[in-house]
């Protein structure tokens, strides 16, 4: 009998990735391929450009890479961490998959919460996790970020968001549908309080995210590239019945179209926000 082997089909939404040009390396060093440029580049090079290919395109980054590479060094303390979800639906499977993920990704949810200072400026920080079910919203995920902006509000702290999610997670049903309200009732009250939130939106954020805090911040950047929207583009494609422009749902298209303020790099990212934050204490900025 002929055995059959099946692959894992190359689903971008949770590989996640980007890389290359050719440049000289050690025999045997772990490469990874840029879906832009189409090249290699060595890992090292990849980790010591924060995950950025010489080319532009910008890989995927942990929630805590994310953390190591905009706070001041020691100064980010995590908050509610012991937050996580359960199966309150009883979810055929959920509780294997929840235990795979955490395993794999290293965390218990899908979003990293804590303070940090960057450049000295103190603040309330997130950070979604693309490696924990493509950063999907459920019950802990809403009940972090709500609990952080109500921290923000007793202490008076600004507070920066990095957004990547394939939107709510279907397992919750209706209790991760309601985090959109949640969330977005947190912050309402953090901006009736004159306090600053900037929302940094990366690859993907789409679905109830996009439909809630990602798209409320006072000030919403963007990564290069950064697929952004609610419904996939073949699903408003099948609704519509109409061919969509080309870079659709990209942050340069979305940009043009006003619903982001700015797109800001990586590398240049935590100068940007330093900045932001310094105008939004009243300080000159040097």
């Amino acid at each position: 009998m002929t055995m059959l082997r099946f692959s894992k089909p190359n689903n971008e939404l949770e590989e996640g990735g980007r890389s290359a040009a050719p440049v000289q390396r050690d025999a045997g060093e772990p490469e990874k391929n840029c879906p832009n440029c189409h090249k290699d580049i060595p890992l090292s090079r990849l980790w010591a450009g924060d995950l950025v290919c010489p080319c532009g395109y910008h890989f995927r980054m942990k929630a805590r890479q994310r953390m190591t590479m905009l706070a001041d060094k020691g100064s980010f303390r995590e908050l509610f961490s012991g937050m996580k979800s359960g199966n309150p639906l009883s979810f055929p499977g959920y509780d294997e998959k929840i235990d795979t993920v955490r395993t794999a990704s290293g965390e218990t949810e899908a979003v990293v919460c804590g303070v940090a200072a960057i450049n000295r400026q103190k603040c309330c920080v997130f950070a979604m996790e693309p490696y924990f079910m493509m950063g999907s919203m459920g019950s802990a995920v809403g009940e972090k970020i709500t609990a952080l902006f109500e921290y923000a509000v007793r202490h008076h702290l600004p507070v920066i968001g990095f957004t990547v999610s394939g939107g709510a997670r279907m397992q919750e049903g209706l209790l991760s549908l309601m985090q959109m309200a949640k969330t977005s009732a947190a912050v309402k009250r953090h901006s009736d309080a004159g306090l600053l939130y900037v929302a940094v939106l990366t690859d993907p954020t789409t679905g109830g995210v996009t439909a809630s805090f990602a798209m409320e911040a006072d000030i919403i950047l963007a990564e290069p590239g950064a697929t952004i929207g609610f419904a996939g583009a073949r699903v408003i494609e099948q609704t519509t019945k109409a061919a969509l422009p080309d870079g659709f749902q990209k942050s340069e298209f979305v940009l043009e179209h006003g619903f982001v303020d700015s797109i800001v790099p990586r590398g240049s990212q935590k100068k940007y926000l330093a900045q932001l934050l310094e105008m939004h204490a009243g300080r000159a900025i040097e």
